[in-house]
């Protein structure tokens, strides 16, 4: 199964809910509302459902765009607000790119630097991992097991260590095997708790003792499952920890995978990367046209 049909199966939750507009054979005030709902129900967000459905409203005046029309116009739309946030994930910048990875619990932080690692060290690239998350020994293990399975470095303290001398003992590691890339798993933390969200911006200095421009990448994985609540997780990650691109994965898991297009309005960060299952292959760049018209089921 190609890509693209991965993705539309994946996002079938979210596109079902538009389907019975595109049976629209015009575009009148009625169906312009029940789009409308749709997008708000998909948790696009009001502001971006609104002037969305306003620019498809007023095309209409232009050509005929009911049906399958109103289908290729919508994803047309969705496109043009995404289009400049499908950034892949670049590591030219450094040798060692350092990548810290953050986000809240069970987002799947750990699963998506396996991923990444198996992708990169398949084309190539050096990798290591440093499992700087020391509070939960399953999520060590796990990470171990992805590291070993893409042929990576990886690095892991003691139980209980702190994660900041982790971080920094996998850094100075990676650094004497001159890997390409460097990823630093951090545990799962909620955006409300001061003093673990306090924590990121320790390993952030201490990772500059050794590079004084690492992390040369902060991604924040979100689950796309969590709805709205991702946009306050995006703020206050953003806030203490300078997060500067985005991975949304699960987002075969639920109906509202607008969240995508919400955390574009609003942050304006790229989106590096979108996962739709537990393969190695289920987590793949973002590309804002493919994603649009699986979003409408096209």
């Amino acid at each position: 199964m190609s890509w693209f049909s991965k993705l539309t199966k994946g996002l079938k939750k979210t596109s079902t809910g538009l389907t019975e507009v595109f049976t629209k054979t015009k575009l009148d005030a009625a169906t312009l509302e029940e789009l409308e709902d749709q997008l708000i129900m998909a948790d696009m967000g009001v502001r971006t459902a609104a002037a969305i459905t306003a620019e498809l409203g007023e095309q209409r005046h232009q050509r005929d765009i009911g049906g399958e029309a109103l289908r290729e116009a919508l994803a047309e739309r969705i496109a043009a607000r995404l289009a400049p946030y499908a950034q892949p994930l670049d590591i030219s910048m450094a040798n060692p790119c350092v990548v810290l990875v953050v986000g809240v619990n069970g987002n799947g932080k750990t699963t998506t630097i396996g991923k990444l690692a198996y992708q990169l060290t398949r084309q190539g690239k050096t990798v290591a991992v440093v499992a700087a998350d020391t509070f939960r020994a399953a999520a060590v293990e796990q990470l171990e097991v992805w590291a070993d399975r893409a042929g990576a470095q990886f690095t892991r303290g003691p139980d209980q260590a702190d994660p900041a001398s982790v971080a920094y003992q996998g850094l100075e590691a990676a650094l004497a095997a001159k890997v390409d890339v460097v990823f630093i798993d951090t545990a799962g933390r909620l955006h409300t708790k001061d003093n673990l969200m306090a924590e990121l911006a320790k390993i952030t200095k201490v990772l500059k003792k050794l590079i004084p421009e690492a992390p040369h990448h902060v991604l924040q994985v979100l689950d796309a499952t969590t709805g709205q609540n991702a946009l306050a997780q995006v703020q206050a990650f953003r806030d203490v920890a300078g997060v500067s691109g985005l991975v949304v994965t699960k987002l075969d898991g639920t109906a509202k995978a607008g969240i995508v297009v919400a955390l574009a309005e609003q942050f304006h960060l790229p989106i590096h990367a979108i996962g739709i299952g537990e393969g190695a292959d289920d987590l793949q760049p973002f590309t804002a046209d493919e994603f649009a018209r699986a979003l409408v089921g096209n």
